[in-house]
């Protein structure tokens, strides 16, 4: 073999050697850099999964933050009475069978009220005025209770609630008779329609609604004092033609001139702390029922006291017919 040959064949061994050192080279980067891009890769998904457990965690979070004070502040807002209160459109009408509403004005003649289970026709009618944390789903419960009870055609003129805090506070207004209160206007004008007609009214009414009706009577009587100029004596005497039975009222004080009977539940914290007292006027400088008014104080004590309050399950059930408890004659 001659010099050029061997040389040719050494620079072939050398070159075959330099690239098999090349591929293998090349395979081992190749190798490192596809395992570099799958740990990048997975640690990338593990971070991706850490990130959006992350964030899953703080939306959570965030969403059940949201719900709690979502649920607080629809709680606070019911509780003062704020939003779109569903019963508030309902303030102030007169209601009658079936839930039926009718606006204010509309002669109680006109209004189909709810009659007795057994007496479709009854002869007598009473307007009734409900108290706080009563929709009006509840009240037609209660007229239908009431015409049970008495035999009569029963017309509401609804108090409607929006919350207890919102009943509470326009509670307070009707004692100090401040504010505008859409039952005690809707009352009061039915009220003074009916005896200027000549016709007699009777009208029922449970906790706040004394306090409604006791403004609405004090409106009836400046009504007549004022825009017919009648004398103290014959206003009085004009709202003779109506008789008044409160149940728990939460009114102090009624105008003289109607004929009234007033129930007090001792064991009720609503009349005996806001209204007439658990005892007779005659020891309650704070309080008068009205003048030649029949105050029956009763005890029915209840381990929640509110349970005492219970229109349906305690006062109705103590009630007797007016005239018999006019006569003071509370007896079953």
């Amino acid at each position: 073999m001659n010099p050029i040959e061997r040389g040719r064949k050494l620079i072939n061994t050398v070159r075959t050697g330099a690239e098999k050192a090349i591929d293998r080279t090349q395979d081992a980067v190749g190798n490192a850099v596809d395992n570099v891009k799958d740990a990048a890769a997975a640690g990338g998904r593990k971070v991706g999964q850490f990130v959006d457990g992350f964030e899953n965690a703080v939306s959570g979070t965030a969403r059940g933050v949201g719900n709690v004070v979502g649920g607080a502040a629809r709680g606070v807002q019911e509780f003062f009475g704020g939003g779109n209160q569903p019963d508030r459109v309902h303030d102030g009408k007169l209601l009658g069978a079936d839930g039926a509403t009718f606006p204010p004005g509309t002669p109680l003649a006109d209004i189909p009220g709810v009659t007795p289970a057994n007496n479709p026709n009854p002869q007598s009618t009473i307007l009734y005025v409900n108290g706080i944390l009563t929709t009006k789903e509840a009240q037609s419960e209660s007229l239908q209770a009431i015409a049970n009870a008495t035999g009569s055609r029963v017309v509401g003129i609804h108090n409607a609630t929006e919350g207890m805090g919102a009943d509470l506070a326009q509670s307070v207004k009707d004692k100090l008779d401040k504010g505008t209160n859409p039952a005690v206007d809707t009352l009061a004008d039915a009220l003074y329609t009916e005896i200027k007609a000549g016709r007699d009214v009777h009208l029922m009414a449970h906790s706040q609604g004394g306090l409604v009706s006791s403004r609405a009577l004090n409106d009836v009587y400046n009504r007549l004092r004022i825009e017919d100029g009648m004398s103290k004596q014959d206003a009085k005497a004009l709202m003779g033609k109506i008789n008044v039975e409160t149940f728990g009222g939460a009114a102090a004080t009624y105008p003289d001139g109607p004929n009234y009977v007033h129930y007090v539940n001792r064991g009720d914290p609503v009349p005996s702390m806001f209204g007439l007292g658990p005892i007779p006027d005659k020891w309650n400088p704070i309080a008068d029922g009205g003048k030649g008014s029949k105050v029956h104080q009763f005890n029915e004590f209840h381990l929640n006291p509110f349970d005492g309050h219970s229109f349906e399950d305690v006062y109705l059930k103590n009630r007797v017919p007016f005239d018999q408890a006019r006569e003071g004659n509370f007896n079953k």
